[in-house]
C-alpha cells in the first residue's frame, strides 16, 4: 500500500500536530494508533504497538494532517477505541519478530494438509504470526460457509498458539499476495485500493467491450477493477446518443445497428444483414426515428428523397472532373515544354552541322590554279554568325601562299601547273610544323593499294 506525504514540505504548526499515526503491517494492512508519548517518528520507523492480548510490530507509513484526511475517508472516529504506540522497536524486538516470521511458511503448508484431510471446501492463502508469538491469524477464502471448529482445535494443538480464522474476498486475497497486472504495473489492489467496489458486466457493455471473460477478468478471477475508472466518462457521453431498440425502416431496406462510436457520435447500420456498413450521425438517426414514428420512411440512410441522392452523385462527379482537369492540364503543359525544347535543339544542331559538311566537301576537291577559297570563307562566316567560330579543318592545310589570295592574277595564270601539281598527284606537299595529324590512308588498311 504505497503512500506519499504530499504535505511534508509545508510548515504546519507543531502545537496543533495530529497525534494519530498510520502503521502498516504484513499484506498491506493498515491501522491507526495514537502517539501518546510524543515520540519523534519518521516514515519507515519500526514501532511496537498495542494489540489485543499482546503487542505487535509495524512500520510508520503516514503521519500528520494526512492521517486526519485518511480517517475521514475511511470513516474512522477519533475516540478511545484507538490504541497507543508503546515505543520504537529495538534490535531485540526485531530479532524475536524474525523468528516468529520464519514459522509462517511451514505453518501454511501443514495447515493445508490438515484442511485436505478434513475435506473442507476452503482455500488458505496466508498466515500471519503476532510479534510476541502468542497468536496466529489464518486468512482463507471460500464460496460457501465452512464449519471450521474442528480445524481450529487441530491447529491450536499443532502450533501451540491462539488461532484466529479470518475470511477474505478474492480481491483481498490478490491484494495480499500481490502480482503484476496485464498493464505491466503492480496490481492496484496491492498498492492503493482500500475499498473494493462491485464491478458488473454492464460497465463492459457501456464501453462497447467484448464480453470475453478471459480478457475482462483479473488475477483474482473477478472482473477487473479498472473497468470502473472510465465508466463515468462513457456514461456522460452516452447521454447524446439515441437508443435504437428497433431497426430503422427505409426504402432501401431495413437497417440494423451494428456498431456505435461513442466519442465520435457515429452509428453504423447495415441493410438486410449485409456485410456493408453505412455510418451516419446520431442526429440523422433521431431524424429517421421521428419519420418512422409518423409512418414515413426515407429513401436511404443518407438522404430522404432520390433527388437528394442524385444531387450528391452530381456533386461528387463534379469534384472528380475538377481533379481530372487539374491533373490533365499540368501534364499537357509539361509535354509542350518538352516538345518545344526538342524543336529548338534540332534547329540548333542542324544549323551547326550543315556548314561543317560543306567545308568537308570543299576540302576534298582539289584547288584550281588561281582560285581562291571564297565559298569556304562564306560558309565560315555564316557559321560564325550562327554559332561563334567555325570548325577548323586540319586535314588539307597547305602553305600560306595557297591560303592567301595571289596579289598578281597574271602570274597565277602563267604557272597553272605549278599549283595544280600537288592536287593531280593526289598528295599534298609536306610542310614541316604545319600538319598536326597524320593523313588518312585510303584503300586497304594492311598497306595495299
Amino acid at each position: 500500500m504505497n503512500s506519499f506525504d504530499w504535505l511534508s514540505h509545508m510548515g504546519i504548526p507543531t502545537v496543533d500536530k495530529f497525534d494519530i499515526v498510520e502503521v502498516k503491517f504484513k499484506g498491506g494492512r493498515k491501522e491507526y494508533y495514537r502517539n501518546v508519548n510524543l515520540l519523534h517518528l519518521t516514515t519507515g520507523d519500526a514501532v511496537v504497538v498495542d494489540v489485543t492480548s499482546g503487542y505487535h510490530i509495524g512500520w510508520v507509513s503516514l503521519q500528520g494532517e494526512l492521517v486526519r484526511l485518511q480517517m475521514q475517508k475511511r470513516k474512522i472516529r477519533d475516540d478511545d477505541n484507538i490504541t497507543k504506540i508503546y515505543r520504537l522497536a529495538t534490535q531485540k524486538d526485531l530479532d524475536k519478530w524474525e523468528e516468529t516470521k520464519n514459522r509462517e511458511i511451514p505453518t501454511l503448508y501443514r495447515s493445508k494438509q490438515i484442511i485436505d484431510e478434513l475435506g473442507l471446501k476452503m482455500k488458505l492463502s496466508d498466515v500471519e504470526f503476532q510479534a510476541d508469538n502468542t497468536k496466529a491469524t489464518f486468512y482463507y477464502s471460500a464460496d460457501d460457509r465452512v464449519d471450521f471448529r474442528e480445524l481450529i482445535k487441530l491447529l491450536a494443538s499443532e502450533f501451540k498458539v491462539r488461532v484466529e480464522m479470518r475470511q477474505i474476498s478474492l480481491r483481498q486475497e490478490a491484494g495480499r499476495l500481490g502480482g503484476i497486472g496485464i498493464c505491466g504495473r503492480e496490481l492496484c489492489c496491492s498498492t492503493w485500493i482500500h475499498d473494493f467496489k462491485s464491478v458488473s458486466t454492464a460497465a463492459a457493455r457501456y464501453q462497447n467491450l467484448s464480453l470475453n471473460p478471459t480478457k475482462l477478468s483479473g488475477q483474482c478471477g473477478r472482473l477487473k477493477c479498472c473497468l470502473n475508472y472510465e465508466l463515468d466518462t462513457y456514461m456522460s457521453a452516452l447521454e447524446d446518443i439515441p437508443s435504437v431498440e428497433k431497426p430503422l425502416k427505409t426504402e432501401a431496406g431495413i437497417a440494423k445497428l451494428q456498431k456505435t462510436d461513442i466519442f465520435r457520435k457515429l452509428m453504423w447500420f447495415s441493410y438486410n444483414d449485409e456485410n456493408n456498413w453505412h455510418s451516419i450521425t446520431c442526429e440523422r438517426v433521431q431524424e429517421i426515428q421521428e419519420m418512422n414514428a409518423r409512418g414515413e420512411s426515407p429513401f436511404n440512410l443518407q438522404s430522404n428523397h432520390a433527388k437528394e441522392l442524385e444531387e450528391q452523385i452530381q456533386k461528387s462527379n463534379m469534384e472528380l472532373e475538377r481533379l481530372d482537369k487539374k491533373f490533365s492540364t499540368t501534364t499537357k503543359k509539361k509535354k509542350k515544354k518538352k516538345r518545344k525544347g526538342g524543336e529548338v535543339r534540332e534547329q540548333q544542331t542542324g544549323a551547326t552541322s550543315t556548314p561543317v559538311r560543306e567545308a568537308k566537301g570543299e576540302d576534298k576537291k582539289p584547288t584550281r590554279a588561281g582560285g581562291n577559297n571564297q565559298p569556304r570563307r562564306e560558309n565560315a562566316s555564316s557559321g560564325e554568325q550562327r554559332q561563334g567560330k567555325p570548325r577548323r579543318n586540319f586535314r588539307n592545310r597547305g602553305n600560306k601562299d595557297e591560303q592567301k589570295p595571289t596579289a598578281n592574277p597574271n602570274q597565277a595564270a602563267a604557272n597553272p601547273q605549278q599549283k595544280a601539281k600537288p592536287a593531280s598527284d593526289g598528295q599534298n606537299p609536306k610542310t614541316p610544323g604545319k600538319r598536326r595529324f597524320p593523313p588518312r590512308k585510303r584503300g586497304d588498311q594492311n598497306g595495299g593499294e
